[in-house]
């Protein structure tokens, strides 16, 4: 741990430095005016992995953005570490939201404030710090490939392809994965499980064009108004989601279960003032770490129609939108619940309008075995690291490919991410603690080195 230490303390301004040049690059997968900058960001990866010490570095081309690969193979007998990571990041609109630029990182408080700060190159890089300290140090005791994309953000369309295509190459005993949370600095945690995604956007179409809302107002429905509605009924007065058979297929949490989940430290006053609430709102019967990690959920994330510009204009608008995601979780299917949304959605559409779901993207829900050797290994890192053995929780989002990894690779994945739930993810003023960064570069090369150790 001294010689990990001694490194980080030795190099902490060039790291730091060259985590602020990654984080200039606007890659946004989402958003095709970024294109050129987002092909940048995978050459400046590539050469980053080439600059610590990885052998047969490409930057693998698909059928959208590229996948940087590399690997460093110092004994086929020896275990291997694939470490999976994406260089692309949401959009950071709204701009006007944003203290400082989205993409000139800044230090306020011991925080970096960028979008991609923490979701996740300031995550997925920790990894390629802590492979050249290894290599620099001469303490790497494993194998290690590293396969970072550039889509995630928009459903790792092309990865599964990739995988497929490149099972020999990408063969190894576990996946790493630093694109997840802990509980704080002070409860360092290890995510167990993820929740899997059906992401789509529905349209309700009304008149064949917008009209004068005076002169026919009160005798055509408004579009927005009939979206409104039907999103509104999607939940109950529990805010259970009301969509038959949707939970057919969600396994409860035993007592002991969520009562182990549950002793994780948890402040209400705290979050709520984090987040500026009065109040918080959910399913009813269940509660906040319940809710948000081994619940399913129905969400808007986007709501548009009419006129929204300056002013006014007093239109009836002939069409309304919105964006929508679900989370699921273990044993629930995303094909499953688009279908069962797009038929309810389409079963509650009034006569006078007509409805278009259209699917976008989705993923599985994954649970990860605790008692396996990279668990354990991740366990005795964080504990020598932090000093205290992380809480087990689960992880609220959705990795989609962790499921692939499983599926066409035949491996788990360890989630070992070093964010925190109040870093503004996909939110303007995204950041990512110093501290943090510095601490996962620390505390990966002991994972790695407790990985082989225990898999002898």
């Amino acid at each position: 741990m001294q010689v990990i230490k001694q490194y980080v303390d030795q190099n902490k301004d060039r790291i730091l430095n060259e985590l602020f040049d990654l984080l200039r690059f606007p890659s946004v997968s989402a958003d095709p005016k970024y294109k050129e900058s987002v092909l940048q960001t995978a050459d400046f990866v590539a050469q980053k992995l080439k600059d610590a010490g990885a052998d047969n570095v490409e930057v693998c081309q698909t059928a959208g953005y590229p996948i940087v690969y590399g690997e460093k193979i110092i004994d086929p007998n020896l275990p291997t570490v694939l470490t999976y990571g994406h260089y692309d990041v949401q959009p950071p609109d709204p701009l006007e939201l944003w203290k400082t630029p989205p993409f000139e990182p800044t230090v306020r408080d011991g925080k970096i404030y960028a979008r991609g700060a923490c979701d996740d190159k300031g995550q997925f890089y920790m990894h390629v710090k802590a492979f050249e300290l290894m290599m620099q140090t001469n303490t790497l005791p494993c194998n290690i490939k590293f396969m970072i994309e550039g889509e995630e953000e928009v459903g790792s369309s092309n990865l599964g392809i990739f995988v497929k295509a490149n099972k020999e190459r990408l063969k190894a005993d576990v996946v790493l994965i630093s694109d997840t949370s802990m509980i704080s600095m002070e409860n360092p945690s290890l995510e167990t499980g993820l929740r899997g995604l059906s992401y789509l956007e529905v349209e309700v179409v009304g008149p064949n064009r917008d009209l004068h809302s005076g002169v026919y107002g009160g005798a055509v429905a408004n579009p927005a108004t009939i979206l409104a509605k039907m999103i509104a009924s999607l939940h109950d007065e529990n805010n259970h989601i009301a969509i038959p058979g949707f939970y057919d297929d969600v396994i409860e949490l035993t007592n002991d279960e969520r009562k182990e989940l549950n002793a994780a430290p948890y402040d209400e006053e705290e979050y709520k003032t984090d987040l500026d609430v009065q109040a918080l709102w959910g399913e009813k019967g269940y509660t906040t770490f319940e809710r948000t990690g081994t619940r399913p959920t129905l969400e808007v994330n986007g709501i548009w129609g009419g006129y929204i510009g300056e002013g006014a204009k007093t239109v009836l608008p002939s069409k309304a939108n919105a964006k929508i995601s679900m989370r699921l979780v273990p044993n629930q299917s995303s094909e499953v619940i688009t279908e069962l949304f797009t038929k309810h959605f389409e079963s509650i559409a009034p006569p006078y309008v007509k409805v278009k779901v259209t699917p976008h993207h989705g993923g599985e829900p994954v649970v990860t075995p605790t008692d396996s050797v990279a668990y354990k290994a991740a366990q005795k890192a964080i504990e020598e690291s932090f000093g205290k053995k992380p809480i087990p929780t689960r992880g609220g989002g959705s990795i989609p490919i962790v499921a692939l990894f499983e599926d066409v690779l035949g491996i788990k994945t360890v989630l070992m991410g070093f964010g925190l739930d109040s870093d503004a993810l996909h939110s303007p003023n995204e950041k990512y603690d110093i501290f943090n960064y510095y601490k996962g570069i620390e505390t990966i090369p002991l994972f790695h080195k407790y990985f082989a150790e225990l898999s002898k």
